[in-house]
């Protein structure tokens, strides 16, 4: 297997789509499991650990400053990622999961979107930023994303959120972006939201 440190949570419920959580900068493979169960009760949980250090702090791709991305570095981790979610379905025999991203983990799961759509069944995609300012032409036809983004966000613009959302509906994904009364960090709402986006999804797959 594609040598990422991850932890990983059998399903408990048949017919949840698994999910594949993907931590923010200075997370690990602990951090989002718990959001994992809240949002999908009894689904499969595939939580990797970012292979890239800032500081000491795991990331799942370099940047230069803060927002100004390392664009090669973002192709080449997203591609290592898709490898290691390959390799964990054979071995763990689940189906292609739903990305849940925080942050930098939302750019890496937009970036794999864009780069290797058939990975990923989904995304939700938390405080996340447009991650390559020339992406390929990707077909996600009718892929679900949710989008969710804080309207006091410091580090991510609502022109960005708003373009990356764009980005992804022109590509054919059923994009469903809203901007909540939050700034970076997760709320209430969010979870909500997503526990209900994810409910959707399932009942639509069934």
């Amino acid at each position: 297997m594609t040598d990422f440190i991850h932890r990983y949570e059998p399903a408990t419920k048949a017919g949840s789509p698994p999910l594949l959580l993907l931590h923010g900068t200075g997370g690990d493979e602990n951090d989002l499991l718990g959001l994992g169960e809240m949002i999908a009760p009894g689904s499969a949980l595939l939580s990797p650990r970012g292979r890239v250090l800032e500081h000491g702090m795991p990331r799942f791709f370099r940047r230069l400053a803060e927002g100004v991305f390392d664009e090669e570095d973002v192709r080449r981790r997203a591609l290592e990622l898709g490898e290691f979610v390959a390799d964990a379905r054979k071995q763990y025999g689940i189906g292609a999961p739903v990305a849940v991203g925080f942050s930098n983990g939302a750019n890496i799961a937009a970036a794999l979107l864009l780069l290797k759509p058939d990975v990923l069944a989904g995304a939700i995609l938390l405080r996340a930023m447009v991650p390559l300012s020339d992406p390929p032409k990707a077909n996600l036809a009718g892929k679900p994303v949710l989008l969710l983004s804080g309207q006091s966000d410091p580090i991510v613009p609502a022109a960005n959120s708003a373009r990356l959302a764009a980005l992804l509906s022109e590509a054919g994904a059923r994009v469903e972006h809203k901007v909540l009364p939050a700034g970076h960090q997760l709320s209430q709402a969010d979870v909500t939201l997503a526990r209900s986006w994810i409910g959707s999804v399932e009942a639509k797959a069934a």
